[in-house]
Formats: C-alpha cells, structure tokens, sequence
C-alpha cells in the first residue's frame, strides 16, 4: 500500500512513522524518476494497526483536530469576503480625452519598466480603440482604485481566491457603472479572466 492509499484512508505522514515505521518495501517512483522511492506497506500490517485501540484514538483526535481546522478556516474565509463586500470602492469620473492620456502614460510608464526605454512609446492618436480601451479600464482598475492595495493585503488569508475574485468582478462592475462605453471591455476582461 503507497503512502498516497494511506492518506485517503486517514494516515499522516507522522502516524505512518509512529504506527508503522519503515515501509515493507521500496520502489522507484514511477512517475517522476528523479523523485525518491515510493514506500509501499502490506495491507495485513496496515490493517492491524488500524485496529489497535492506539490509532483508534489517535484517528478520533485527528477527525476532531481536522474539523476544528475547517471550521476556523471557513470563520477566517467568511470574514475576509464580508471585509470585501464592504469596501467603498469607488472610481473617478475623467473626461474620456483626459482618460485616454493617463491609460496611454501609465501603459507607456510600464513598459519602461518591463522593457526600458528601447520601446517607442505609444500615443492616443497611434493606439487602435480596442486597445485604448482595454488600457483604459486597466489605469482605472489599477490606478485610481483600491484594488492593487486590496489585493497586496490578501496575502496568505484564507479566502484570498474567492476574495480576489470578488473584489476584481466588484471593480470591473464600478468601472462599467461609471463609464458605459468600456462596459463592453470590462465583460471581456471578466471572461477572460474566468
């Protein structure tokens, strides 16, 4: 029996070491040669030490231990989407002229980042109008929202998949509120997205 069998039935890592010691056998690892071997265990010793009134115990405790774990972990989960749900979140409303500057600046400014100043910069005259959109509602997200501090502050919660999710479908929807002709970009970075 692997130690991938062991573990749908219940076992750690740290109760295979303290029930069972070392495996029975040994064998390379079939799918990732370079890995360590696979550590294989006989059905008849696992079983008995399932039956030991120990493991019984020990496997009570860790049944408790795991739905302690959840719950906190769904309370932590509810929390962070209820902080979310929250926030103000809000967007200026520029001119559409004015606007399409800064998305042009700002996207200019990034690609100096990214690339240095060997990229000739764009304009709002070169720039075809799929992509001043696009960079449009990418400024407004980025720039005049507090969706890039929102997402930094995510780090390593519980919930931050859900929360990220959220909090970006809530951006892209006050974008599309305030500015209607990008309403249309904002669904296409969404489904992108998704």
């Amino acid at each position: 029996m692997s130690s991938r069998v062991l573990a749908e039935r219940g076992w750690t890592a740290a109760a295979v070491r303290r029930f069972l010691g070392e495996p029975d056998r040994t064998v390379p690892n079939p799918v990732f040669r370079s890995a360590g071997p696979m550590r294989l265990f006989r059905l008849e010793r696992v079983t008995a030490a399932e039956r030991t009134e120990q493991w019984q115990r020990w496997r009570e405790r860790s049944i408790q231990r795991s739905a302690r774990c959840r719950a906190v972990a769904e309370t932590k989960r509810a929390a962070l989407l209820a902080e979310i749900a929250a926030l103000d979140i809000r967007v200026p409303i520029i001119p559409v002229a004015s606007l399409a500057a800064r998305a042009v600046d700002h996207r200019n400014r990034l690609d100096r980042e990214r690339h240095g100043f060997g990229a000739d910069p764009a304009t709002v005259e070169d720039t075809d109008e799929a992509t001043l959109r696009r960079w449009m509602v990418n400024y407004l997200r980025h720039r005049t929202t507090v969706y890039d501090a929102t997402l930094d502050r995510l780090y390593a919660r519980v919930g931050r998949a859900e929360a990220t999710i959220a909090i970006r479908n809530t951006v892209y929807a006050v974008i599309a509120a305030a500015y209607p002709d990008l309403a249309d970009e904002t669904r296409r970075q969404v489904a992108r997205r998704e």
